[in-house]
């Protein structure tokens, strides 16, 4: 019998219903908020990328129109910096110091960007206008602006008390073991490859409103971000204060990626300038601030060499990475390359691995998560890297695969880093894509494109990534006095469709339409702890989570209406709002459930799923491009995918997620890069420099799952969020280098690969 999908329920193509509000106009962001009497504030930002700076006055600031506050370094003794905690263990068992982000600098400034001072007035064009007023000379000094020569000698150091630009050294695996693999080998394929830096473009650029309350004797803060929680634990610390004494709220959120999730020094800013003036303050970037200021993603050079024997199989793997953390550490900034490097080896049977990695400070903006973070940098090396083993052996790209995947009987499977795959099929998603692809037929579009003067390539990429680590998402849901239910969640929507997942959860278990279920997130004073939204844990813990607590709420409302019409509770089924004794017509409504209980905690649902390892989607992308060898310019033709998510709660949601992630790495593959001069200033600081991905940039998607459903999680749920971003920039940068090497024998061409890249590539070819 064919299982029937319920029409609210785990599984169901239930359209969004949060997108009504969204797109009558009807969200509600933090910069929609306007408290009464509220204040604007500005930052007065460095020019230059390292100086030495003093501040003769700011009077003239202060008795300009509008002018309520002005603060600089030298006001802010009594807080603390914004702190990493998050430095990983050296090879020597030691932990490099961290070099904190002041909230105003004192006497030097380390990037173009970094804070001097804070003015509030009336309004922000008012604030800016006093703002430069403010005397500040600055006594430039040499700059580290790029990450290949951070180490150099000669190169500025950016903190010359550490004696180095070296933030930190971190190692991973066994070199003894992968040095004998590599003495044994009959092939050896290496690579050097650059990961471009990356600016995160959400829709709703950042913004925060600070307000005191005197008489509670405690700050307010609203703001985008990915978690109110862990934005309450960083803030508070700056103040010194418990987390009792700061509320955060978090209203409606236009795009998240990872670098919402951080705090930063505006949220501090507004808190303090509301206590000194008793008032609420509101901060809200421009785009530029974004581009300045905002933490920057990826930026990391590899060499990566693969040890192979006479068929192609893979020995071993040794990776050299430098990553860039920019000027400071910023909040999760040391452990992006960590969590990285933790996924080298991919979906492979690699049994020696030889990691090393060394994270430099440079005079540019602070690096920290970026969708994916770490995992999609892992993937893209070794995909490149398999596709260049394949050519050093004349075996195609997806026979070198074969040979080497782990395969389902060696499931659960340790990889040399120590994760623990527990299921994957990753042959049966690759083969299952070159079919929806039509791989064995490309030739005939390769002849085709040949006769009308274009050359062509097509790509994959086999992926796997770690996500949903170990932890919980306790859920929390009440029977209210109209019938509906609320759910308390301490996850973060920044766009995804939260609101609609988790009631279909509940949907699920309480045979309710969704229109009935409420999802609050958002506030630490409705939930007193939550561990936000990243990683791609919101579903795979928060739902299961969720289910729980719909489970547990529905048994007492069972009860309480088997009480009231004298029935046992096993006969009592739920549907659409009503509990009906099963096989009568006796029946009470949810409203009159809720009245008829005796204490709220019988209208109150509680769940939590503790999951101790992370969950691993994988699949197959498959890119082909089309190339003008007269221009560089580069046309996606077809692009399919076939992923494992292990179980799809909500097919249009998972669709949206995906094609969302893979327009985000194509962009990284084709068109963006952030740019520094060798002084530090950056070159690409707006849309103007910076290309983002269009809508006529990529073709329309083919995606399909071929899920196998996973053991550690209680659902079967892998996770979504981040797949489609690991899985497109490898898939999309082995399509444009496919087509590189058959019409001319290039073999490499760095990221992005923007026209003039590949036209130079292409002219260079021919002249030699």
């Amino acid at each position: 019998m064919t299982a029937v999908t319920p029409k609210f329920g785990m599984g169901a193509a239930v359209r969004r219903v949060e997108d009504v509000s969204f797109i009558t106009g009807r969200g509600r962001y933090t910069d929609d908020i306007r408290p009464d009497g509220v204040l604007h504030g500005y930052v007065l930002r460095s020019p230059a990328a390292k100086a030495r700076f003093s501040i003769g006055s700011t009077e003239a600031a202060k008795a300009a129109p509008g002018v309520h506050l002005v603060l600089t370094g030298a006001d802010l003794g009594h807080l603390r910096a914004l702190r990493s905690t998050v430095m990983q263990p050296q090879p020597d068992g030691t932990r490099a110091p961290t070099r904190d982000i002041p909230i105003l600098c004192h006497d030097q400034v380390n990037y173009v960007g970094d804070a001097v001072a804070f003015v509030v007035a009336d309004s922000r064009a008012l604030a800016q206008d006093a703002a430069e007023l403010i005397e500040v000379d600055y006594d430039s000094l040499d700059a580290a602006g790029a990450t290949a020569t951070a180490l150099d000698a000669g190169t500025p150091l950016v903190w010359p008390e550490l004696g180095s630009n070296r933030a930190y050294a971190y190692h991973i695996g066994d070199k003894a073991k992968t040095d004998a693999a590599f003495a044994r080998a009959k092939r050896v394929t290496r690579i050097d490859f650059v990961n471009n830096r990356l600016i995160c473009n959400y829709m709703e650029a950042r913004a925060a409103i600070g307000e005191w309350n005197a008489d509670e004797d405690r700050f307010v803060l609203t703001t985008g971000s990915q978690g109110v929680h862990s934005m309450q634990y960083v803030v508070a610390g700056v103040f010194g204060i418990g987390r009792d004494k700061l509320r955060v709220i978090t209203p409606d959120v236009g795009g998240g990626f990872g670098p919402k999730a951080f705090a930063y020094r505006e949220h501090v800013l507004v808190l303090e300038a509301a206590k000194r003036l008793g008032t609420p303050v509101k901060w809200t970037g421009d785009r530029t601030e974004h581009f300045l200021t905002d933490a920057h993603g990826r930026d990391n050079l590899a060499t990566a060499e693969m040890a192979m024997d006479g068929e192609g199989r893979f020995l071993g793997l040794r990776i050299g990475l430098t990553a860039n953390l920019g000027a400071y550490v910023s909040q999760y900034g040391p452990y992006i390359p960590v969590v990285g490097v933790s996924m080298s080896t991919g979906v492979y049977d690699i049994q020696a691995l030889d990691v090393s990695v060394t994270a430099v400070y440079t005079n540019t903006t602070p690096v920290d998560a970026y969708r994916g973070a770490g995992r999609p940098e892992a993937a893209l090396l070794i995909e490149k890297l398999v596709d260049a083993c394949a050519h050093d052996l004349g075996l195609p790209v997806e026979e070198i695969r074969r040979r080497n995947f782990i395969r389902p009987q060696q499931m659960p499977y340790r990889t040399q880093t120590g994760r623990l795959y527990d299921t994957g099929e990753f042959e049966g998603h690759m083969s299952q894509a070159m079919q929806r692809a039509a791989w064995t037929q490309f030739s005939e579009r390769l002849e085709d494109a040949k006769r009308r003067g274009r050359i062509r390539g097509i790509g994959m990429a086999t992926y796997v990534e770690a996500c949903a680590f170990p932890g919980s998402e306790p859920a929390h849901v009440e029977l209210n006095g109209d019938g509906t239910v609320t759910l308390k969640i301490g996850t973060q929507s920044n766009g995804q469709g939260h609101a609609t997942a988790y009631a279909q959860f509940l949907a699920d278990k309480l045979n309710l339409p969704i229109d009935r279920i409420h999802v609050r997130q958002g506030d630490t004073d409705e939930l007193k702890a939550g561990g936000g939204t990243g990683g791609s844990r919101s579903i795979p813990l928060g739902g299961v989570s969720t289910a729980r607590a719909g489970e547990d709420l529905a048994e007492k409302i069972r009860r309480i209406a088997a009480d009231e019409m004298e029935a046992a509770a096993a006969d009592i089924e739920l549907e659409g709002g009503m509990a009906r004794i099963v096989g009568t017509d006796r029946s009470m409504d949810f409203a009159a459930i809720a009245k008829a209980a005796k204490r709220p905690d019988d209208l109150r649902g509680f769940g939590e799923f503790l999951q101790d390892e992370c969950t691993y989607p994988n699949g197959t992308h498959i890119c082909e491009v089309e190339i003008d060898p007269d221009t560089g310019a580069t046309a996606i033709t077809r692009y399919t995918i076939v992923d494992d998510f292990g179980v799809t709660v909500n097919p249009l949601l998972l669709a949206g997620q995906v094609h969302g992630g893979v327009v985000q790495g194509i962009g990284q593959a084709l068109t963006e890069d952030t740019v520094y001069s060798e002084d530090g200033q950056l070159l690409t600081a707006s849309f103007m420099d910076y290309a983002m991905p269009r809508a006529d940039t990529v073709p329309s998607f083919h995606f399909e799952t071929r899920n196998v459903p996973s053991t550690t999680n209680a659902l079967g749920i892998k996770g979504a969020g981040e797949a489609g971003t690991i899985g497109a920039t490898p898939a999309t940068l082995n399509a444009v280098t496919d087509a590189l090497y058959r019409a001319y024998g290039i073999r490499h061409i760095d990221m992005p690969a923007t026209p003039s890249r590949i036209w130079g590539a292409i002219q260079d070819a021919g002249m030699q």
